[in-house]
């Protein structure tokens, strides 16, 4: 036990002399692509309505509202513990972190397939939502920081890698998903709790690799050859800002802001995706065709982190966050058009850069504040702004949800019923592209000083 104690401590993870970089990034992915998985978790709410009826929904079983609240219990968790252990990680250091997300999450899964077994959703609330929250929660963040320390000459790349696999993690979770339940479905099972059970399991194991791999850089470790005054990044690292003072400062809650509705604007969708489009072109897109589309989205997500957060190395986060805000709201006032024109390949494009954005907005999101607020607390400063994540978790998806319910309840046929929503979304991006264009640098009385203890001798003699 002492032994397995010791391997978790971070003075265990200083990388050796000789040690490459390029060897962190996996262990980054190896997590992200795990977590990400939250993103396919439309491709069950179909299957979820209908555990009794089978076939279509049948009195007894949960309806659309009620199962979209899964989803959004698990964004919460995912924020709430970001920003309570973020503070934490920064201490205990990330294999700790990574070791208690994978458990979380994988206990989520075998929890939440107990709920779908007995039939009750609040199990599947206190599994996947809660449990399963607070390890992605927990796993979101722990790569971040070690990541932005390894990569100082390139932060917004660095943090696009360590964020691009939960871009991608329904890029491999949704089509996991259709095929188990296909595998475990009988005449008297639906298969998805087998399916919870099952991958709750492959994702432990896999995650397990980044645990076992990831390192930390050695005090005063720098990439060979870097000059920071000749840094060709957007910006050099600021001042460092302790966390508790970050909160108070107004670029932080702008940029709160920032993320909270790009976020909201985005994540309803993701969220929607699967029943969205077969209902837009009922007839014409089936349950594969719908993962599909969920897998296509989950890559653009994920190419998107990557994509834009190295280019606002070149031209700076807030152009950056111009640009997603500006076409992100050109773009959902243009779906409703092509759905009505039954233009699928419209209709896909649009979204397909529009979560490209989405996911851009997460990966430069830490390198934003590290160009504000330093690196000394960069992490725990990430896990206390992903409570906008919390909020955003929760009303984009019940934005999409219930307007759509109200919709239809009022005679509009379902292939029309998310049309007011996307052009409500358009409008929340027009309010992040203020919030941004607001954002500026931290006052210097922020700024973290260290206080050095004069010796009495000397303080006799000044």
């Amino acid at each position: 036990m002492a032994l397995l104690l010791a391997w978790f401590d971070k003075s265990r993870l200083i990388a050796p002399p000789g040690f490459s970089r390029w060897r962190v990034p996996p262990a980054a992915l190896a997590i992200h692509l795990c977590i990400g998985q939250v993103y396919a978790f439309s491709v069950f709410n179909l299957p979820l309505s209908r555990l009794i009826g089978r076939t279509e929904s049948a009195p007894g079983d949960w309806p659309l509202t009620t199962i979209g609240w899964i989803f959004s219990v698990a964004i919460v968790f995912l924020g709430l513990s970001a920003f309570t252990f973020g503070r934490w990680l920064e201490d205990a250091g990330p294999r700790k972190a990574m070791f208690a997300s994978a458990a979380c999450f994988g206990s989520g899964f075998l929890v939440a397939s107990l709920g779908v077994a007995l039939h009750q959703i609040w199990i599947v609330y206190l599994g996947y939502g809660v449990l399963g929250g607070i390890g992605l929660g927990l796993g979101y963040i722990s790569p971040v920081s070690t990541l932005i320390r390894w990569f100082p000459d390139r932060p917004g790349m660095a943090t696009g890698m360590a964020i691009m696999g939960f871009g991608g993690g329904a890029m491999v979770g949704a089509p996991l998903a259709v095929r188990l339940m296909n595998v475990f479905r009988t005449d008297s099972s639906s298969g998805v709790a087998q399916t919870f059970a099952t991958m709750g399991v492959l994702y432990v194991l896999f995650m397990m690799i980044g645990v076992m791999t990831v390192r930390l850089p050695a005090p005063g470790w720098k990439p060979a050859g870097w000059d920071p005054l000749r840094s060709t990044a957007a910006r050099l690292a600021a001042p460092d800002v302790h966390v508790n003072q970050a909160i108070r400062t107004t670029p932080f809650w702008l940029l709160w802001v920032v993320l909270c509705l790009n976020v909201t604007a985005g994540i309803g969708v993701l969220g929607q995706a699967s029943p969205m489009i077969q209902e837009t072109f009922a007839g014409r897109i089936d349950v594969a065709a719908a993962a599909g589309f969920v897998g296509l989205l989950s890559l653009a997500n994920m190419s998107g982190r990557f994509m834009w957060s190295s280019l606002s190395d070149r031209i700076g986060r807030k152009p950056t966050y111009m640009v997603y805000f500006a076409l992100g709201a050109a773009l959902y006032a243009s779906v409703p058009a092509a759905g009505r024109a039954g233009n699928v390949v419209l209709f896909v494009l649009f979204y397909v850069v529009i979560m490209s954005m989405y996911g851009g907005g997460f990966a430069t999101i830490p390198a934003y504040l590290r160009d504000r607020f330093g690196v000394m607390h960069v992490g725990a400063i990430h896990g206390r702004l992903l409570t906008a994540w919390s909020l955003a978790g929760v009303a984009g998806p019940v934005l999409v949800n219930y307007i759509r319910e109200y919709q239809i309840k009022r005679g509009v046929p379902p292939s029309a019923a998310y049309s007011f929503t996307m052009y409500l979304m358009g409008g929340l991006l027009v309010i992040g592209f203020v919030a941004n264009w607001l954002v500026g640098d931290v006052d210097p009385r922020f700024h973290h000083t260290v206080e050095v203890e004069i010796p009495r001798e000397l303080r006799s003699n000044a």
